[in-house]
């Protein structure tokens, strides 16, 4: 009989989980997915379900990864909140399941998950794909994903100068003094990203908040919200004059509004420059449009619950 599944909740899992072995494990998920070897990465595009009277989605993520021994699946609300709204923009769960017996291991908390999975994801196309001796990043946003942002690329890289702008100075003030200083705050987006090397959007926008005469040539952008195919955070000028990257075509091509509605020409995903397939062009404009994979949460929750149970482990020899 199988064993009843463990719970993880939020603050366990952010115990547990780091940077420093999370992102490895999500570069060889992106280059495996770019493969399209099914026995490594089987991951269908997400399922959206409207929730109208909510302003909102369910999404589901589900992926099984045969070669790692690997099922699981995240449900992710997102909602387009009025601004000043206590309640929260996304909620997600991430389950794994046994592949061969089909019953459910583990129920664990996906906010942390979603945060630095997505986060991860963001500074390893910056590895990639910004110039070298990038020191200037800015940060559209002051949320959830903002924070988990700030906190990865100031861990992988040294910038000389972080610049963050939101639509309100309470906000910029609040992230300035989550982030433990460091920090610009900023009174528009266009004097946060004029002349920044790396920019990161992860806004609620809905429509554009980063216009491409305000980028400076030669800069990558992290476009992380606009997650919907009516929704935007770039413009027409910078989707068409940049080189545009993506974690899944598939994805970009039903998802993503700054993709469709744009009508810019996808150049490849991160896992085909991982794999060697497609080059890295590093001296010119990027964009890397993120929406978020299944694989990304099923490596990230693997690796939650073996550090778990690594955890566990030690705390039943020490108390025999």
């Amino acid at each position: 009989m199988a064993e009843p599944p463990v719970i993880i909740w939020e603050e366990e899992v952010k115990s547990v989980l780091r940077y420093m072995d999370l992102v490895p494990r999500l570069e060889d998920a992106l280059g495996k997915f770019s493969r399209r070897d099914s026995a490594a990465v089987l991951q269908p595009v997400r399922t959206a379900v409207p929730l109208q009277k909510h302003s909102g989605f369910m999404g589901l993520m589900p992926t099984y990864m045969e070669n790692d021994g690997v099922l699981s699946t995240k449900f992710v609300c997102y909602y387009n909140r009025e601004r000043g709204s206590t309640l929260p923009a996304v909620q997600a769960t991430v389950v794994l399941l046994d592949p061969e017996l089909g019953n459910v291991k583990a129920v664990m908390g996906g906010e942390v998950i979603t945060a630095m999975r997505t986060a991860a994801v963001s500074a390893i196309s910056a590895k990639l794909l910004m110039a070298p001796g990038a020191e200037v990043l800015a940060i559209l946003g002051t949320g959830r994903q903002a924070l988990s942002h700030f906190n990865v690329f100031t861990e992988m890289f040294s910038f000389k100068e972080v610049r963050v702008w939101s639509r309100t100075k309470e906000e910029v003030a609040r992230f300035v003094r989550s982030a433990g200083g460091g920090v610009r705050g900023c009174g528009s987006a266009e004097e946060a990203v004029r002349g920044a090397d790396v920019i990161v959007t992860v806004t609620r926008s809905t429509e554009p908040v980063l216009f491409g005469q305000w980028v400076k040539a030669g800069a990558h952008v992290a476009a992380v919200g606009a997650c919907r195919p009516d929704w935007r955070e770039l413009d027409d000028v910078l989707m068409q004059s940049a080189v545009v990257y993506v974690d899944s075509r598939e994805g970009a091509l039903s998802e993503s509004g700054d993709v469709i509605l744009s009508g810019a020409e996808v150049f490849a995903e991160l896992g085909d420059v991982i794999n060697g397939t497609k080059p890295a062009e590093r001296e010119k404009t990027t964009v890397f449009k993120s929406l978020g994979m299944g694989v990304e949460d099923a490596v990230s929750a693997q690796l939650v619950f073996d550090q778990w149970a690594a955890k566990e482990t030690t705390r039943l020899i020490l108390d025999f």
